[in-house]
Order: C-alpha cells, then sequence, then structure tokens
C-alpha cells in the first residue's frame, strides 16, 4: 500500500494537524488517567470510557454493523485490531499510569518510533532507513531533555517498575496497530470510510474489554467505582470525545497519509503536550529545556520524513 507524500517526501500538512492533534489529546489522556486512578479501576476506565464511545458514535455509523455491511466480511482483522488498539493498549496505559509515575510512562512509551520500525521490519519488511534511524535519535533524545529536565543526574535516578513493563506492552501493541492500519486488503471503498472503520473497532473493542473488565473483577473482587465523584463524571466525558473519538480518528487518517513509522514520531509530542497542560491547569511555567526538547522532536520528524 502506498503512503500520501508530496514529490520532495515532505509530510502533508493535512497529515501534520491530524497527527499533531492526536498526541494533544493523548496528553490529555495520561493526566485525566491519573486525576481518576483513585476513583475507578484502570480496566474498567477503559471499558467504561469505549462502551460511551461506542454509543456516541453509533448514530453517525450504525451502518457498518447492520447485517449487510461489507465490513463483516473482514471480522477476523477488526477483532484483532480492537483487540490491539482499543482493548489492550488503552487498558495496559491506565494499568501503567496505577502503578508507575507519569514521567516513567512518558519514558517508556517514548520507545514508539523504533517499535515501529522493529515491527516494520520483522512482520512487514519494510527497510530500516538511515535518516529514520537518525529521526529517532533526535526525537528521543527530545524526550529525555524533559524528563531529566535537562539533567543527566535526574535522567539515571529513574527505575523501572512494574508500571513500565505495563506501558511497554502498550507501546507495542500501538505499534502493530498501527501497520495494520497500513496494511488492509480491505477494498478502497472501506478503507476510505474512517468512520466505519473506527465503528468496527469500538465493536471488537468494546467487547475485548468486557472479558478484560470480567478478569479484573474477578481477580480483585474488592474494587469500587465513585461514580458520586463529579471529578469521574467531566473526566469520562473527556476521555471519550478527545483522546478516545478525535483522536483515534485524526491517527487513523494520518497514518493512511505517510506511515505507521513516521507518524510514529508525532508520539513524542505527548510529553511536550503534557508539559502545556501543567502550565494551564498547574500554573506551572515552561523551561529552557522544553524549547530544546521541542527543537529535538520536531527535527527528528522533519528528518525521519526525507526519503
Amino acid at each position: 500500500m502506498s503512503v500520501s507524500t508530496t514529490p520532495a517526501g515532505r509530510i502533508p500538512l493535512t497529515a501534520i494537524f491530524l497527527l499533531t492533534l492526536a498526541p494533544m489529546m493523548w496528553a490529555g489522556n495520561a493526566v485525566v488517567g491519573r486525576l481518576l486512578a483513585d476513583l475507578i479501576p484502570p480496566v474498567t476506565l477503559n471499558l467504561v470510557r469505549w462502551s460511551l464511545a461506542l454509543l456516541v458514535f453509533l448514530p453517525f455509523s450504525w451502518r457498518t454493523i447492520a447485517p449487510s455491511s461489507p465490513l463483516w466480511a473482514h471480522w477476523k482483522r477488526y477483532a484483532i485490531v480492537g483487540l490491539l488498539g482499543i482493548g489492550c493498549y488503552n487498558m495496559f496505559q491506565y494499568m501503567a499510569l496505577h502503578t508507575s509515575t507519569p514521567v516513567n510512562v512518558t519514558l517508556v512509551a517514548a520507545s514508539m518510533p523504533l517499535w515501529m520500525m522493529i515491527i516494520g521490519r520483522l512482520i512487514y519488511k519494510v527497510p530500516i532507513t538511515l535518516p529514520k534511524l537518525f529521526g529517532a535519535g533526535l526525537s528521543l533524545a527530545g524526550v529525555l531533555f524533559v524528563l531529566s529536565r535537562g539533567s543527566l543526574a535526574n535522567l539515571l535516578q529513574l527505575q523501572l517498575v512494574v508500571g513500565d513493563l505495563y506501558m511497554l506492552a502498550a507501546t507495542a501493541c500501538w505499534s502493530m496497530y498501527s501497520w495494520m492500519l497500513l496494511y488492509t486488503r480491505e477494498p478502497v471503498e472501506i478503507r476510505s470510510d474512517w468512520k466505519g472503520m473506527l465503528m468496527a473497532q469500538l465493536c471488537f473493542g468494546v467487547l475485548w474489554s468486557i472479558f478484560f473488565t470480567g478478569l479484573e473483577w474477578a481477580v480483585m473482587p474488592d474494587l469500587h467505582v465513585d461514580w458520586q465523584n463529579p471529578t469521574l463524571i467531566i473526566g469520562l466525558a473527556f476521555v471519550v470525545l478527545g483522546p478516545a473519538l478525535l483522536a483515534y480518528a485524526c491517527w487513523g487518517i494520518g497514518i493512511q497519509h505517510v506511515g505507521p513509522t513516521i507518524g510514529g514520531f508525532f508520539t513524542n509530542l505527548t510529553p511536550l503536550f503534557a508539559a502545556v497542560l501543567s502550565v494551564l491547569l498547574l500554573g506551572d511555567m515552561p523551561a529552557w529545556y522544553h524549547g530544546v526538547a521541542f527543537l529535538l522532536i520536531v527535527g527528528g520528524i522533519v528528518v525521519s520524513s526525507r526519503r
């Protein structure tokens, strides 16, 4: 499947906008996910989030799940895509936010471009080019600059815990999910209908989430959900409309423009957007290292997009 880029190898402006908006929403998802950690179990949060997203999206794409829909011929593929992108990725991320610090979670997620290249090479036989390797180095350096606050001593003090392993699993699932969005055998009329593709993912993703939530409550029957807390209601509204529906739509369309490898570099904008949210919500002013990190990450995106 070909990737839509300009003749000079530059990223289309439409793809830049879409692949930038998605990390902006996901930065908010990390902040809100941490905020809701004590109000709802992580796997249950994933189920409630995507169940509500399914209900919101249903009026706009209900024909996708009609018996006559052509997507049912590809149900096995969408069962796997729903498992990776909805059933597993966000579940592991919310579990990570329960057991690890946001700094560590962001650090592990910064390995996304490397996962994209490795999976692309091993499974889809996509060559790893020097520009992409150099771009991955620049982008990862930018993220590390933010996490370490410009100090090597801060970086060396970071310790990986169980939650970081959850985030590592989430990153691997997302990388595979992104490649599956690009390499598909569906007819063009199906691939071009992003609403239908997202609806198919939602249906199977919610089914997987029901299964995982059942396991969560079976293993830990003393869990509870604080439905009376308004923070939970407001947080759910945000993660459903923003990081779920809007971000996934932007990511899916953007990936079809530039491919998963280049798209993976945009995910490293997430910690920078998280820093901006800290300014807006917590009053923390940006520091000099945020500017340096921004230049490194953007430089990685630009370099990796060159052929």
